[in-house]
């Protein structure tokens, strides 16, 4: 009986001893969370927070011209032409861009992940031009197409006694130019995301395969796609998401000209909120482009995740 009471007690003891600890660590768990939520709320909440606030007002980047208006500034968006001619160029660029630049990174990552050029310097090649800023990219692709004719492209058309064409100052040229940047500058990520998911794939699947007789198309189509579907579903996101935002290639190589054929939806919050000081109706449309690409990402997210749940 004694030694029952005892054994009791004893996991009483313990018991309370390993909630002490488990508190104990819970709020040292916290305090090690406590910094980057500090700041997470100070650079990443606070700042959302006090910009739908400021989409609420007629306010006034200069002076102190500031009036709540509600849900003003989202009816005049309504009404606002510039603005959908900013949606139909950002949505003419996403289109041009983004299956571009998810097949070639694609078809480099399958260069890569072949013997012959798996070494290291490939790689760094192909990946260099993504670590140039926004501004550099801008300003080599200026040269390449020149403000008018007398780009570096254009110099070799020349060459070979063909007239030379305005890319950036012609319509129908300046947004694929722009979308052509992109892809030289940013091909290289989508590519290391890709070839990170083949290498992902055993070979032993390959090899089976193989045994079966299947070729190498049969292998890709059947085995090495859809093994990188979540690889591919991360680039689809990422990339409609970036080509949505675009802003720093537009600004540099055709400030959304000509004739504002390449204003994106990122450049006229630029223009409405810095150029024409409208700070409330730069930050309507920001709030509103936030809800597009939230919902798009929440889209492809559902419609992969059905596909997965098919095959």
């Amino acid at each position: 009986m004694a030694s029952t009471i005892q054994l009791a007690a004893r996991r009483n003891v313990l018991s309370s001893f390993s909630q002490r600890r488990g508190l104990r660590d819970t709020i040292s768990g916290y305090l090690f969370l406590a910094p980057f939520f500090v700041l997470y709320c100070l650079l990443k909440l606070w700042p959302i927070v006090n910009g739908f606030w400021i989409s609420l007002h007629r306010w006034d980047t200069i002076g102190t011209n500031i009036a709540f208006i509600g849900l003003g500034n989202y009816q005049r968006i309504l009404q606002d032409r510039l603005f959908w001619d900013a949606v139909r160029h950002t949505l003419l660029f996403t289109v041009i861009s983004t299956p571009v630049l998810i097949f070639g990174g694609l078809c480099l990552a399958l260069i890569l992940n072949r013997p012959l050029f798996s070494g290291g310097v490939f790689r760094t090649l192909y990946y260099l031009p993504n670590v140039l800023s926004t501004s550099v990219v801008g300003l080599i692709f200026l040269a390449v197409f020149g403000a008018s004719e007398a780009g570096v492209f254009n110099t070799f058309l020349r060459y070979f006694g063909i007239s030379p064409i305005p890319f950036l100052l012609d319509s129908d040229w300046a947004m694929p130019s722009i979308a052509f940047a992109a892809l030289w500058w940013t091909v290289g990520f989508n590519m290391l995301i890709l070839l990170a998911g083949l290498q992902s794939i055993p070979d032993e699947v390959n090899d089976a395969a193989k045994v079966d007789g299947a070729g190498e198309r049969q292998r890709f189509w059947y085995i090495t796609l859809p093994l990188l579907r979540r690889q591919l579903l991360l680039v689809t996101i990422l990339q409609v998401i970036s080509s949505f935002q675009v802003f720093g290639l537009v600004d540099v190589m055709t400030k959304g000209g000509p004739g504002g054929q390449t204003r994106s939806i990122v450049y006229y919050i630029f223009e409405r909120s810095f150029q024409q000081n409208q700070l409330g109706y730069g930050s309507a449309i920001a709030f509103i482009l936030f809800a597009v690409l939230f919902v798009l990402s929440i889209t492809q997210l559902r419609l992969f995740s059905r596909e997965e749940d098919v095959l």
